[in-house]
């Protein structure tokens, strides 16, 4: 069974907006790739399957954009490529390798973790917070940015039991970022 992994930048106050000023470095940013390679497939909600398009998605003219750091580059082609599936009931389409996924949420991610290989990568706010309710999340990755927003959604703000988690990776970066990863104590 692929394993299901939550990864997200989050404040030193908890935000998890990505206008709370967390943009990642190059060395952050070769984290990512790396996690992002990981993974088989990606599942997001819509907000987060249309913020990452909006960024992350080649353009037609096959070019990256001018805004786009070399360092970026291999982040934008490994998530570029890798099969997405976009939970969502107001979507009536989607593209950019992906498929809709509707109907039952615990249903369908226990379908998709069922085949072999090396896991399934979660991104956003709402729908982690959900996949968390289900006990379906089995690796948590927190990158703790040195900054504190003040304002905006908090890391899975609203959950109704507590989750106990078990360290079982961290490493710190250059800018001050700390990336530590846990798996649920069951």
């Amino acid at each position: 069974m692929r394993p299901l992994r939550y990864s997200i930048n989050v404040t030193l106050d908890g935000c998890v907006h990505h206008e709370a000023g967390v943009a990642p470095d190059g060395e952050l940013m070769q984290f990512w790739t790396t996690e992002m390679q990981r993974a088989d497939a990606v599942l997001y909600g819509r907000t987060t399957y249309e913020m990452m398009q909006s960024a992350w998605r080649r353009p037609a003219s096959g070019v990256w954009p001018d805004w786009m750091d070399e360092w970026e580059v291999p982040f934008a082609e490994a998530l570029d490529s890798m099969p997405k599936f976009v939970v969502s009931r107001t979507m009536d389409a989607v593209d950019w390798n992906a498929e809709l996924v509707r109907g039952d949420l615990a249903q369908t991610v226990q379908q998709l973790k069922q085949p072999p290989g090396e896991g399934l990568s979660v991104g956003g706010v709402t729908l982690p917070l959900a996949l968390t309710e289900l006990g379906l999340i089995d690796e948590y990755t927190f990158v703790v940015h040195p900054i504190i927003a003040g304002h905006g959604p908090r890391l899975l703000d609203g959950l109704s039991e507590r989750t106990r988690l078990e360290l079982i990776n961290r490493r710190e970066f250059a800018s001050g970022a700390v990336a530590t990863a846990y798996r649920p104590v069951t």
